[in-house]
């Protein structure tokens, strides 16, 4: 096994929870997976896990993803590991099956191809331990969702070597994981042994009678979680230490510890009163919201603080700027052919763009053009560096032609089409398209290169021009798109 070794299918052993979650996620960033899984429902299941995880990828970021790569079902986990570049094991919490799982499919996987365990606290050591070449196995403990969590532990067993824990990183990046490298084997790893800690201590709350399961989630989202966000712990604390930093915080909080206000050393006895207590009142708190709308809502909340947190370049939000980086980066080379209108963007309608109607509404295009554009923007180098420099593209005006309807999961096609460009400003025409050719809508937009700091018109920077200037060329030869220049109540001859 090296590191930078080709990545294209990856064998799923396990499509649950987490199991779909990888395969969205994997699949989302063009990858194909072959899946193993006892389960008749899987195939359902992760359908509609792929419907949830496109559904938030559109809200997450602008950024062109790649063209989504393939699912196959598979009846034996050797079979899931033959000719794959990467495995990921996502089976139920069992030492045994794990074990039996791992065994099975490392006798016909080649050796070089590692393999991670979704365990979240078994030790990777009991899992080599009936593997064929045990070394290349490592964990790797994501966290749900899958697809929109960037943390994931690497933790290496006895025998794991050190290629195997490089190579779960780069495959682990290349996916928009943020990986946490654990220098030691312990029970449970780094997040679950906190997160232990915690639900130790809220089975008691609830167990006591002091708080129900609604009180203590709001305890945690309205207080400290949202500072867990984006600080931890130890971050958040040293702040509190004011200018003293960590030190006097310890000095003032640390004999703390010794009051008796938590039972973190012990549980209460799960008997039939307290799941009961603790099953009703989380019935309570969902209501009437399935387990699918809770998922839906839990993405959107997800996006809504990852996107925020991008924009102050700091925590998760920091590597969901980074992921963007290189999803644009496959759109920073200058387009491979400019002899016709330039393919810039594949979206899928996603539910929340529905009308009343059922169609994609009105608004949605003006989004699907303007995004669209600004990926094409960004392919000749219109970037944050560029903006940096203080100078920018701002929309004049624009125009939307309604041709034909789309409705949720229709996949649209959207090209980019240079109309003008002089030294200030550009004419873009963009149309969306089914995948059969039917256009949906076309969008019209004048864009001035402006500088940012003194408002006003200025040149565009040749480092764009170079690029610009052959696409204008090409496509001053192409004819001009039906309805340029029209204007709104125009008769239609």
């Amino acid at each position: 096994m090296t590191s930078n070794s080709p990545l294209k299918t990856v064998g799923l052993l396990g499509g649950g929870v987490i199991g779909g979650g990888w395969a969205a996620r994997f699949v989302l960033n063009g990858y194909d997976v072959k899946i193993y899984d006892v389960d008749p429902q899987a195939k359902r299941k992760i359908g509609e896990v792929m419907d949830n995880a496109r559904r938030a990828y559109a809200k997450l970021t602008l950024a062109p993803l790649p063209n989504e790569g393939t699912i196959k079902f598979v009846n034996t986990p050797e079979d899931a590991v033959i000719g794959v570049d990467f495995v990921q094991e996502s089976a139920p919490e069992r030492v045994e099956l794990k074990q039996e799982l791992l065994a099975r499919a490392s006798r016909v996987a080649p050796s070089h191809v590692v393999f991670g365990s979704s365990t979240s606290g078994i030790l990777p050591s009991q899992l080599q331990r009936d593997m064929t070449f045990p070394e290349r196995l490592v964990v790797g403990h994501p966290f749900n969702p899958v697809y929109l969590l960037p943390l994931v532990e690497i933790c290496g067993g006895d025998k794991t070597s050190l290629d195997a824990r490089e190579r779960a990183r780069e495959v682990y990046e290349l996916i928009g994981m943020r990986p946490l490298m654990l220098q030691k084997e312990i029970d449970g790893f780094v997040a679950d042994r906190l997160m232990e800690a915690m639900w130790r201590e809220a089975l008691w709350l609830v167990n006591d009678g002091v708080a129900t399961a609604e009180e203590i989630d709001d305890a945690i989202r309205f207080g400290a979680g949202l500072r867990w966000s984006f600080m931890g712990t130890f971050l958040v604390y040293r702040i509190a230490g004011g200018e003293a930093g960590m030190r006097h915080f310890m000095a003032q909080f640390g004999p703390t510890l010794k009051w008796p206000w938590t039972k973190l050393m012990n549980v209460p006895e799960l008997d039939e009163v307290l799941l009961e207590k603790i099953v009703s009142q989380s019935d309570a708190q969902a209501g009437n919201r399935t387990i699918r709308e809770l998922e839906i809502l839990r993405d959107d909340c997800l996006v809504a603080v990852m996107q925020g947190l991008k924009q102050v370049g700091f925590g998760a939000g920091e590597t969901l700027a980074a992921y963007e980086k290189k999803l644009f980066s496959g759109a920073t080379d200058a387009p491979r052919n400019i002899e016709t209108p330039i393919e810039v963007q594949r979206r899928r309608i996603p539910s929340d763009w529905a009308d009343y109607n059922g169609h994609t509404n009105d608004s949605r295009y003006m989004q699907l053009s303007s995004e669209a554009l600004d990926v094409f923007f960004r392919s000749i180098g219109f970037s944050n560096d560029y903006l940096a420099t203080g100078r920018s593209f701002y929309t004049l005006e624009s125009h939307i032609r309604y041709i034909n309807e789309s409705k949720v999961g229709d996949e649209i096609v959207v090209t980019a089409q240079v109309i003008m460009l002089d030294d200030k400003k550009i004419h873009m025409h963009s149309v969306m398209s089914q995948t059969d050719g039917t256009v949906v809508a076309t969008g019209e937009h004048i864009y001035l290169h402006v500088d940012t700091k003194l408002k006003k018109a200025c040149p565009v920077g040749t480092e764009l021009l170079v690029l610009l200037e052959p696409i204008a060329k090409a496509h001053a030869k192409l004819l001009k798109p039906e309805g340029v220049g029209r204007f709104v109540g125009q008769s239609v001859k």
